[in-house]
């Protein structure tokens, strides 16, 4: 018995990954410290080329695939994890350039004007492919960590900084910090009806292209109540599915109204208003409150955080006018430095405060970003202040009402998702009219 239970304790050991082993593509077992051996795609790439050979169709993807498999981090359970590429660009990119623009103001002008235009860049690459991609969250968070360091660095050892002022700058990283973690919990997913109950019949009836004698001649078919509908009410309502908006056939549930499809996420989402790449998760009826929370301190935590910096490095001149002018700032490097992050947040600032005012525009019309695109796609909303102000005036309960129904809204999640009953019944309705 101990020699059995000894034998079963190997085996179970054998199995769990150490700290730096992982289960490759191919489901064998790797290590971390084995990365650069056994890479036949990346061989057969270089021999063709010294070979003048042509590539295969597939090769880069392929070397892609390898690289990403194997770029992984030593963890304490489970193995080493896999890194996401997307991760790195921010956390090199940022301070290298931030630090080149400290060494002269007209690097400064490239660089703080090719930086919006390359994440922008990025962005548009991105969302015409609706991939997803932890870019954006990673510049998002590294940036805040990073000027924050810079602060404590660069600012605060110039002794212009006081306590209550560091500690209210701390404890606005740490708010925006925890309002984005429970942003990013869930943004209320459409969830199917749990009133169906999924039943397996068994039905002695072979597949038009199996052969009978495979499985003895059964077929096992997972029924719901659409199958137990009949086959002519089934049928009509198969034809009513592409046609309804409420109908999702990737997710295969009823939307209640105002909700959306994500086709980045792959969900639907409750009352969804947009899917934010700098969450990299989606704005709806769960998490649009704290959205909205998220946006205001980390934009009053930035203002704050830029005035000080301001008032450190250019003591002499206005708050308001320091950025513009703020004459000596490049004769030492470290007020350089901190001049440019106090320019690269200010950046990032007045674009969010662009998206903070729009938020609180649709809110106070009761207009997600979802519906007032599609409205101004369709022409079906009056536009204001080049299309700032959107009010399509389907569900606008004036000012009050709808800054009440926003706050509340978080109350109602989760509804019971529609039959598939009802729409039958909406089908046959609908046939008997005709």
């Amino acid at each position: 018995m101990k020699k059995r239970a000894n034998k079963v304790q190997e085996e179970e050991e054998e199995e769990t990954l150490c700290c730096c082993e992982y289960v490759n593509r191919h489901g064998e077992r790797s290590h971390v410290a084995a990365c650069c051996c056994d890479c036949e795609d990346l061989d057969d790439a270089c021999d063709r080329f010294l070979k003048r050979e042509p590539q295969k169709p597939e090769s880069l993807s392929q070397v892609t695939e390898v690289v990403t498999d194997r770029i992984r981090v030593p963890w304490l359970w489970g193995g080493a994890r896999k890194v996401d590429l997307s991760v790195i660009p921010p956390l090199i990119l940022l301070p290298v350039l931030l630090h080149l623009a400290a060494l002269h103001f007209l690097l400064g002008i490239v660089v703080l004007t090719a930086l919006p235009g390359l994440v922008l860049w990025y962005y548009y690459i991105t969302h015409r492919k609706k991939g997803r991609t932890l870019f954006f969250l990673s510049l998002a968070l590294f940036s805040l960590a990073y000027m924050y360091y810079l602060f404590i660095t660069e600012v605060l050892p110039r002794g212009d900084i006081g306590l209550v002022q560091l500690l209210v700058v701390t404890a606005g990283v740490i708010f925006t910090l925890l309002a984005l973690v429970y942003t990013k919990r869930e943004p209320g997913i459409v969830l199917p009806n749990q009133k169906l109950v999924h039943s397996t019949v068994t039905y002695y009836s072979p597949l038009a292209d199996r052969d009978p004698a495979v499985n003895g001649g059964t077929q096992e078919v997972t029924m719901t109540v659409l199958n137990r509908a009949g086959s002519s009410a089934q049928s009509g309502l198969e034809l009513k599915e592409s046609s309804r908006k409420n109908w999702c056939p990737v997710c295969r549930v009823v939307r209640p109204p105002r909700a959306g499809h994500c086709r980045i996420c792959g969900v639907c989402v409750l009352r969804l208003d947009h899917h934010c790449v700098w969450i990299n998760s989606c704005v709806g009826q769960s998490n649009h409150r704290s959205f909205l929370l998220t946006l205001v301190l980390f934009l009053l935590t930035s203002l704050y955080g830029i005035s000080l910096v301001l008032q450190s490095v250019c003591p002499r001149q206005h708050l308001l006018t320091a950025l513009l002018y703020c004459p000596g700032v490049y004769n030492q490097y470290s007020t350089a430095l901190c001049f440019t992050c106090a320019w690269y947040s200010s950046i990032v600032t007045v674009g969010l405060l662009h998206l903070l005012l729009v938020q609180v525009i649709n809110v106070s019309y009761n207009v997600t970003e979802r519906e007032a695109r599609i409205a101004l796609r369709d022409k079906t909303a009056r536009s204001a202040y080049w299309g700032l102000v959107v009010d399509t005036g389907v569900y606008s309960r004036g000012f009050r009402g709808n800054w009440a129904e926003f706050m509340t809204m978080g109350d109602k999640l989760n509804p019971p998702s529609p039959a598939p009953t009802d729409l039958v019944a909406l089908v046959g309705a609908n046939k008997r009219k005709m």
